[in-house]
């Protein structure tokens, strides 16, 4: 089947401006920004600043860099183009600003993917650099168990395709795959034992993992090494059941009640190579703000002694 359009359509916006350096104002003063940022490696799922994107490419990653963000993964692909760029456009302008592409959401939808289509999708991931391409979601409907157990089937096929490449191909999770499907709990009895460990990863969300009540260390020491990207986002819930409240809920990294300290030190068991920060709220309307503070936590506190 063909590839659908990601999920993640960003908004168009009328206004644009200048989103360079002096666009950060006082943040570029902050305590934090006289150390090295970007030797922490911190990443930023870019689907964070979706609307800052739509509006203004390359001046919203000129502003990352200049905060110290090192990686990048991706949240826009479509007809063979990254934010509208062609690979080798996309991957110089970001290399040209002191930044790595990483990975990339690129969903296969729940028609399918032809083999031609997956490897038109591997071989324009290839060309731009990536490490990893990921599938970011399962649409509502979609999400029971005959479902799962095919397209489990079928990512199976397309990380085949993709390390044919030199590409990892991975699953992003949310909490709707910890239902539980009259006794069937689609991420531990379907995901975890159908998916392939040597085609797939697991790309794991703190906050949606925590949204299902799941312990992130727990699993872990349960699948120990099946975790290579990590997502970093916070929540301000304070007890469960937390998946009683999502709107609204997700606030910069160290601002909420994860202890991400201790999920770092579990890291080398889960397998970690990267990790990234996301926002799905954009900083509630001031993403960039947003961001100032979750990679000033992650690189004065969070990320200092790990």
């Amino acid at each position: 089947m063909k590839t659908s359009k990601n999920r993640r359509d960003f908004l168009k916006i009328s206004s644009a401006g200048t989103l360079g350096l002096m666009a950060l104002g006082p943040l570029a003063c902050s305590p934090g920004a006289a150390i090295d940022r970007k030797s922490f490696g911190v990443g930023l799922q870019l689907y964070t600043i979706r609307d800052a994107m739509a509006a203004d490419v390359k001046g919203s990653l000129q502003k990352l860099s200049d905060m110290g963000f090192k990686n990048l993964e991706l949240a826009d692909y479509a007809n063979g183009k990254f934010y509208g760029y062609s690979p080798k456009e996309f991957k110089k302008m970001v290399n040209d600003m002191g930044m790595e592409i990483i990975s990339s959401h690129t969903s296969v939808e729940a028609e399918g993917i032809t083999t031609e289509s997956a490897q038109k999708m591997a071989d324009d991931h290839a060309e731009l650099g990536v490490k990893y391409c990921v599938q970011p979601w399962v649409e509502e409907e979609d999400r029971h168990v005959e479902f799962y157990k095919r397209m489990v089937g079928e990512w199976n096929e397309v990380g085949r395709i993709m390390k044919g490449v030199g590409i990892q191909f991975g699953y992003h999770n949310h909490n709707f795959e910890f239902a539980n499907l009259d006794g069937i709990v689609p991420y531990y009895d379907i995901f975890m034992p159908e998916m392939d460990p040597d085609l797939i990863t697991m790309e794991i969300d703190f906050y949606w993992v925590t949204k299902a009540g799941q312990d992130p260390v727990e699993m872990f020491n349960r699948y120990p090494g099946r975790f290579q990207l990590f997502h970093f986002k916070d929540m301000l819930t304070q007890q469960a059941p937390y998946f009683d409240i999502v709107k609204d809920d997700i606030t910069s990294v160290g601002a909420g009640v994860i202890d991400f300290k201790r999920i770092m030190a579990a890291a080398d068991v889960a397998g970690m190579k990267y990790h990234f920060v996301e926002d799905d709220n954009q900083g509630n309307g001031k993403p960039f703000e947003a961001l100032e503070t979750s990679i000033n936590n992650l690189t004065t506190d969070i990320l200092k002694n790990a």
